[in-house]
Formats: C-alpha cells, sequence, structure tokens
C-alpha cells in the first residue's frame, strides 16, 4: 500500500520518487541518460462530470494498461495523480527516446475507450525531458517535464512537447505577467481602445469595438494577445471584465453627445464571467451607472463559449435580448461549434473572422469560405461584420457579397477614448450644414 496504487496497481508517487533519486545518483556517479514522460490525461474531469466517477475510474484504469502496451520492461509506470502518469526510462542511449514513446503514447491514448457499451474519447498531454541535459537535480527534472505538458495543453491538447529552456523563461514571465495584473486595476493601468465600425453603404462609423490594453509600471506595455490568456488561467478576467464593461458603457454615452447620434460600443465577454457571479445584474449595473441606451450595447461572445454551457449561456443571453441589447458571435468559423447553435442561439449578428478576410479577394478558399458564412447569415436575417479589411478590394468584394458592416486597418486603427472623441467630433462638424 506504500507504494502501490489502489486502483492501478502501478507504482505510485512515494516509489517513484524514490527511484528517481536513485536513478539521478546512478547518472552523476557512472554516466548515462534518464528520461522522464508526464502524462495528463485531457478533459477528464468532464468524464467524471458527465459520465461519474465509476466511469472515470474505469478510464484510468484502461489509459495504465495501454500505458504499460507501449513502455520497455526498464521503464517505470507511476500513477501520480487522479489523471497524472509519470514514466521513468532509465539507461536509455540517445535523447530522441523518451519523444518516439510519447508519439506512441498520443496514438494508445487517443482510442476511444468502451465502458458499458459507450464509446468515451479522451486524449493526452505530454510532456518530456531527458536528464542530464535539461535539469541539474530531480526538482528541476519534475518540474521540466510538467512545464513540457502545460505547453501541451496550451497548443490545443493531443499531442506533446520536449522540454527546452525557453519554456522556463517564459514560465517566469507568465508568474510575474500574473502577480502585476493583480494591481492592475488598483493602480489604474488598463484602459480600453476603440476600432471604430463603418456602415459599408454609407461609409459612416456606426459603433466601435472595445479592446483592452496594459501598460504595466514595472513590465512596460503588455500584449492582450499575453496577458488575457493569463487573466483567464487565474479568474481575473471576471473583475477585468467588470471593470471593461462599466468604463466602455460610460465612455459610450459621452459618444452620444458629441457625435450627435448614438454610437454602438461592442464589448468582449469571457465564458468564466458566465461561470462566476451574477452576469446579468451587472451588466444592468453598468447601464444603470452610465445611462446607457441597452440597445447601443452590443455583446460580442467566441465560439467556445457558445460550446461550453449552451443551456444556461441560451438562458443568459435571452435576459439580455428581452433588456434591448444586441449579441455578436466573434471569429466566426475559427471554433470547433456546431452550425445548429446558430439557430439555438439568439444572435444578432455573425463577425467574419480576419483570417478570412487577409486573402480575399484572390485566395479561391478564402471566397469559398466567406461566401459560405456571408449566404447562412442571410437566411438566418443576422447582421454581418466582417473584420480585418485593410484594403479598398476586401472592401468592395464584401459589400458587394452583402456585408453590411466594416472593421479594420483601412478604416480605423484601435485608438484611445480621446482619440475617437475627437474623429467623432470631427465627423459631426463634417455633417452640420454651413451657413
Amino acid at each position: 500500500m506504500a507504494t502501490r496504487d489502489a486502483l492501478t496497481d502501478l507504482t505510485n508517487w512515494n516509489l517513484l520518487d524514490e527511484r528517481l533519486g536513485g536513478a539521478i545518483r546512478k547518472v552523476d556517479a557512472e554516466g548515462g541518460n534518464l528520461g522522464l514522460i508526464y502524462i495528463d490525461l485531457d478533459q477528464f474531469k468532464n468524464i467524471n462530470d458527465a459520465f461519474g466517477h465509476e466511469v472515470g475510474d474505469e478510464v484510468i484504469k484502461l489509459a495504465a494498461m495501454r500505458i504499460m502496451t507501449c513502455v520497455g520492461e526498464n521503464d517505470l509506470v507511476a500513477r501520480v495523480g487522479g489523471d497524472e502518469f509519470h514514466i521513468l526510462m532509465s539507461g536509455i542511449l540517445t535523447t530522441d527516446e523518451p519523444a518516439s514513446l510519447a508519439e506512441d503514447l498520443l496514438v494508445a491514448l487517443s482510442s476511444p475507450y468502451v465502458i458499458e457499451d459507450r464509446e468515451i474519447f479522451s486524449s493526452a498531454s505530454i510532456g518530456v525531458g531527458t536528464y542530464p541535459a535539461q535539469a541539474n537535480s530531480k526538482s528541476e527534472f519534475l518540474r521540466n517535464v510538467d512545464n513540457a505538458a502545460n505547453y501541451a495543453k496550451r497548443d490545443g491538447r493531443a499531442n506533446y512537447k520536449s522540454y527546452t529552456p525557453q519554456m522556463s523563461k517564459e514560465v517566469h514571465r507568465r508568474v510575474g505577467i500574473g502577480h502585476q495584473l493583480r494591481r492592475a486595476l488598483e493602480n489604474d493601468e488598463l484602459s480600453l481602445n476603440y476600432q471604430a465600425k463603418i456602415n459599408l453603404s454609407t461609409q459612416q462609423i456606426i459603433g466601435a469595438e472595445a479592446l483592452l490594453r496594459w501598460h504595466s509600471e514595472d513590465l512596460g506595455f503588455v500584449s492582450p494577445e499575453e496577458f488575457i490568456p493569463i487573466a483567464e488561467e487565474t479568474g481575473l478576467i471576471v473583475p477585468i471584465g467588470e471593470w471593461v464593461l462599466a468604463t466602455a458603457c460610460k465612455q459610450a454615452t459621452e459618444w452620444r453627445s458629441t457625435a450627435g447620434q448614438p454610437i454602438h460600443v461592442a464589448v468582449n465577454l469571457s465564458a468564466l464571467q458566465f461561470l462566476h457571479g451574477d452576469l446579468v445584474k451587472k451588466v444592468a449595473s453598468s447601464l444603470d451607472a452610465s445611462g446607457l441606451d441597452p440597445a447601443h450595447l452590443d455583446l460580442e461572445l467566441t465560439e467556445s463559449l457558445l460550446v461550453e454551457r449552451p443551456d444556461e449561456t441560451i438562458r443568459i443571453l435571452n435576459h439580455f435580448k428581452s433588456m434591448g441589447i444586441s449579441i455578436s458571435m466573434d471569429d466566426f468559423g475559427t471554433g470547433y461549434s456546431s452550425l445548429s447553435y446558430l439557430t439555438r442561439f439568439p444572435l444578432d449578428s455573425l463577425k467574419v473572422d480576419r483570417a478570412f478576410v487577409t486573402n480575399l479577394p484572390d485566395d479561391r478558399d478564402a471566397v469559398v469560405v466567406v461566401n459560405a458564412i456571408v449566404g447562412m447569415a442571410k437566411e438566418l436575417n443576422l447582421n454581418i461584420v466582417a473584420e480585418g479589411i485593410e484594403t479598398e478590394r476586401q472592401m468592395e468584394f464584401l459589400h458587394g457579397l452583402g456585408c453590411h458592416t466594416g472593421q479594420g486597418y483601412l478604416f480605423f486603427k484601435p485608438i484611445t477614448n480621446d482619440a475617437f472623441m475627437q474623429i467623432l467630433t470631427a465627423k459631426a462638424a463634417e455633417q452640420r450644414p454651413h451657413p
């Protein structure tokens, strides 16, 4: 019981830790190489939640059996956590051997598990490391393969990553960003930029998308592509999202008096905002505090949000619709949602992702995809917004297809609220009748 895992009868953490320490001491004294592989089953919590812990235990046992069919007789396999395994490879001749085993493991662990006449699908994220080439101690060795597995998860799961020193540097950077981000709201380091949305028929500004920016006192400007995923992982996206919503509503209220007409503001929502707290109440509070007409607020969602908790999401979105708020699906075509979601969710607009717009109108495949998206949106009576428009030819092509709204560098780059207000003031002056 002290050295074996009760569920799988594999070595447990205690024995692995002892054997790993001994193997390292032997390599230090006699030379040679060790390989270490860390396996984390993907989406295992979802399996437990959907089918129960008994089925989850069966998946663990079957996964352990599959791992054992892949390893050599000198390899030590240990279950070290709920859905986590380690493989210690002693006496490897080349540092390529662990990566080769990882490839075999990916194949073995990606096949469906048949339990109680039901197919259950999973995969694995795998981290690979070697000693002494990539580590100086047991703790560093374990930490490195853990980092590599985390990179495999962030890279879409169902793959493996071999450790590189750059991973450790990036981990330290991520930790630093996480610490600094906690103080960003308190230190007034966050701001919003706005990218205008243009009516492609009239060429008038009809709205703008709020885009979060962060200039850290210690780190300088930090790209949203870098800090927003960390905000998601740490849960900080919830209070940050509340600040974005309140600030965008307040600033959009000022636009109307400047422009002489209502200008819509679009705010992106995170899946975590749907899961934590009363999102409907927080949106209503932002609207009340700012005085913004709900009809001038557009909430943008990603496809992944629609997939994770569809019934609860539909309930919340219907509440927003009853308030008069409009709903958009952002980056359509880049996720994995079923087309049936387009009919189930109370959407007003579909945003064609910039990835499809970039190569228009010369790339045949891009033309086919955008044609299909626009045609589908028309049939569903959805407004069509094209992102990433950078050339006149792209604009003319998209407008000809039937896109109503455009967004991109051809019109305006993301700019500060003050700069956006100046543009609205200038546009309003142009439209006034001259004496």
